[in-house]
């Protein structure tokens, strides 16, 4: 029987870790529709105002509108990873009655820099997003060329207060740039296929522990 041991606990344990990857991985998909949920849920929400009290950890993804005027120096930011492919994010300061604001405008061609953009007052739609597009990897502004949207310092450069708003629709067409409306289709949610992948794995470890002690009790037939 001692013959057997080694097969057994090493099978034992394995399968004990497997399956307890597996189930880890259901509790975060758990938790993970739980946040697409409450995201989704502000997206849909009743628009809120436009104000210097607004923080990402209460307000991201909440509707808003507002009335205002692009105004100023337009920054652009390269992005390879949207629903309408390469070009760039087309970021400039809104002014309302009340305060200035970032407006991420849309998307141009890889050759829509200095595409001429409308200037009128108009009526904007859309949600608020601090955006996670910069860590320490990624490189300086080249001019008004970025290369993550960083609402800390962009704010500083068009001097706006630190909100973004990515628009959705306007009532001003403007030509050759492509509203990007936030949604959840960006955001990951693996975890299901991940608890699939670690439970099929702790079915091939029993299953080749099956195997070990099978060839044991052969060999000392």
């Amino acid at each position: 029987m001692t013959r057997y041991l080694s097969p057994i606990l090493l099978g034992a344990i394995g399968c004990a870790v497997l399956i307890a990857l597996g189930v880890w991985q259901l509790q975060r998909l758990e938790w993970k529709e739980g946040v697409l949920s409450q995201i989704e849920a502000r997206l849909a929400g009743d628009p809120v105002t436009l104000s210097d009290d607004l923080t990402e950890a209460e307000d991201e993804y909440r509707a808003t509108r507002f009335r205002g005027t692009p105004v100023g120096d337009v920054l652009y930011v390269l992005d390879s990873g949207t629903a309408a492919g390469t070009g760039y994010r087309v970021i400039q300061a809104f002014e309302t009655s009340d305060m200035r604001v970032l407006v991420d405008r849309g998307l141009v061609g890889l050759d829509g820099r200095g595409t001429v953009l409308a200037t009128d007052e108009m009526d904007v739609s859309g949600h608020l997003l601090w955006p996670d597009d910069v860590n320490s990897s990624t490189p300086a502004p080249e001019g008004n060329l970025w290369f993550g949207r960083d609402v800390a310092a962009m704010s500083d450069v068009l001097e706006t207060a630190p909100v973004m708003v990515v628009l959705a629709a306007t009532s001003v067409e403007d030509p050759g740039v492509t509203p990007l409306p936030v949604d959840t289709s960006g955001i990951p949610n693996d975890h299901l296929s991940y608890a699939i992948t670690w439970f099929s794995l702790a079915v091939v470890w029993l299953a080749m522990t099956g195997y070990w002690i099978s060839r044991i009790r052969a060999r000392t037939a």
